[in-house]
């Protein structure tokens, strides 16, 4: 979850607010009814609402729309927004909506359940032919020579400072991705659109595509740089292309993304890259995978590099934690899990949740814990399950 200081460097970002602005500006009439899909602390609800909104209903599972609601009372619009905290595929609406405007996705859509929570909403919440913001987002990618992002994952593990071998660790650091900036002049190929996403359309949650490149200057290859291309209306866009001049500067929230191969490879002008990326859904996060080929087309049969990726490879996993994933795997309960069942089970007999923890006390008197350990222990199973 993110926290208040999180909500207010997106507000921050004058460049995104301002755009989103612009779109709901001009798509808001006094008849209209709007979602505000994750709303946080409210921003866009409010914005909505001096557009002339009849009505918002504002959607956000945390906290923090505790907050959006004393802001919303503070500035005048509590009569015309409704909140409700809950994940939004739990919600129900009295009625549909005209717009949707969100920003649940990170610095790449393919976000935790960003897209099935957007597909789920367009289909159960938007009135047919209401209007999505965004619109669309497409997904820009390059081969660039960076050396100082490409330290950040190799570095720590080339040269600890005490002449240890520590490859094993450095082996799964490249299969890691993580947010870094790209010049104009780190490009070694122009950049190419990979993927797009139609919001009016998408109910795929995962993407799987190649992009292919022919290098356009000599020099190292480190590794991929992918970013943004929003679209929230005709000709408002937020643009973070790898090197682009559209880049939204360095108080932005949108950052290009490096995805690292696991060693620089020496590239000349003519080389040939293809990557093959995929990102798939895996429960409430996403794997990605980037596979590469090298080659000099002036010797077709030869490779000079080839690479296989996935943030899977960047998980260190013991053969026992392989082993109570599969299918044969007979589990039995360990006494953390007695007692989460033992509190589940009081949960469900409508226990109050300071009877449970002493309950809890008593049957498990080998935990050792205070009346306020216990209760805090039954207070978290019950924000999760309750």
């Amino acid at each position: 979850m993110y926290s208040i200081a999180n909500y207010g460097a997106m507000i921050a970002d004058r460049v995104r607010v301002s755009a989103y602005a612009d779109a709901l500006r001009r798509v808001i009439t006094s008849d209209s009814v709007v979602i505000d899909l994750g709303t946080g602390t409210g921003i866009f609800a409010l914005l909505a609402c001096r557009f002339g909104a009849r009505r918002v209903y504002a959607i956000e599972p945390s906290d923090a729309i505790q907050v959006a609601k004393e802001i919303a009372a503070a500035n005048g619009f509590a009569d015309r927004i409704e909140f409700r905290q809950a994940m939004s595929t739990d919600v129900t609406l009295p009625e549909r909506a005209d717009v949707m405007v969100s920003d649940i996705g990170g610095v790449l859509p393919w976000f935790r359940t960003h897209l099935p929570s957007i597909a789920d909403a367009r289909h159960r919440l938007l009135a047919p032919g209401g209007v999505l913001i965004p619109r669309q987002d497409a997904v820009w990618a390059a081969v660039v020579d960076a050396p100082d992002l490409y330290a950040r994952h190799s570095a720590p593990w080339a040269d600890c400072g005490f002449d240890f071998d520590m490859e094993p660790a450095r082996r799964l650091a490249v299969n890691t991705f993580k947010t870094g900036d790209v010049t104009a002049d780190q490009l070694l190929t122009e950049a190419r659109r990979w993927a797009v996403i139609d919001y009016a359309r998408v109910d795929d949650s995962n993407v799987h595509a190649p992009v292919r490149w022919t290098v356009s200057r000599a020099g190292m290859g480190h590794g991929i740089s992918m970013g943004l291309d929003r679209t929230l209306a005709e000709g408002i866009r937020l643009c973070n292309e790898p090197g682009g001049s559209g880049a939204l500067g360095r108080d932005s929230i949108y950052a290009t993304v490096f995805f690292p191969w696991p060693a620089p490879v020496r590239l000349a002008a003519g080389d040939e890259v293809e990557v093959e990326l995929r990102a798939t859904l895996v429960g409430e996060d996403y794997v990605w995978c980037w596979n590469t080929s090298v080659k000099d087309p002036k010797e077709p049969s030869a490779v000079k590099a080839r690479f296989a990726q996935s943030t899977l490879l960047g998980m260190p996993v013991s053969a026992a934690t392989l082993r109570k994933a599969s299918a044969s795997y007979t589990p039995t309960l360990t006494e953390d899990g007695r007692m989460a069942r033992f509190v589940l089970d009081a949960m469900s007999q409508s226990m109050p949740l300071g009877e449970i923890a002493r309950a809890l006390s008593s049957e498990f008197a080998t935990c050792r814990w205070r009346d306020q350990e216990a209760l805090s222990y039954v207070a978290a199973l019950a924000q999760e399950y309750g």
